[in-house]
């Protein structure tokens, strides 16, 4: 089974995480530059089969699109068209990064190593793919 790969965009750092091959548990595996991550994912997908792309999608409390949508907009758009065979997946983010933060605080990571903000974008997006794939397990009910 191939893998499902999750970002958390950013306009300054892209949070990755990805699923075992088994697409049961999802890991945080690292922190990107934003304008590094074509060469990221080029790599990655050379290395490792990805069927799914998971993308956190920022929504206001009022369900409606937030402004940070610009920016991941365009890279939703030149992904599709450079990898047409991956299957790409929005996901609402609302309050990861908070979750994100709580589960460092929860996990006993010292004040110091919560203020990566690195950490926090890479924790957001294995929350979003754990989000996620509990969704699909709950549609396969």
């Amino acid at each position: 089974m191939a893998r499902i790969l999750c970002l958390d965009y950013g306009r300054k750092r892209v949070g990755v995480a990805v699923t075992d091959p088994g697409q049961i548990i999802a890991n945080r595996l690292t922190t990107v530059a934003t304008h590094t991550l074509w060469d990221f994912l080029k790599e990655y997908f050379a290395k490792e089969k990805v069927e799914t792309l998971v993308v956190g999608y920022p929504r206001q409390m009022n369900n409606e699109a937030s402004e940070s949508v610009r920016y991941i907009n365009p890279f939703l758009k030149k992904f599709q068209k450079d990898y047409p065979d991956i299957r790409l997946e929005l996901f609402d983010e609302r309050f990861t990064s908070k979750m994100a933060f709580q589960t460092m605080i929860d996990g006993g990571l010292k004040k110091k190593q919560r203020q990566d903000k690195a950490m926090v974008d890479a924790v957001s997006a294995t929350i979003i793919l754990q989000g996620f794939l509990e969704q699909q397990r709950n549609l396969k009910k």
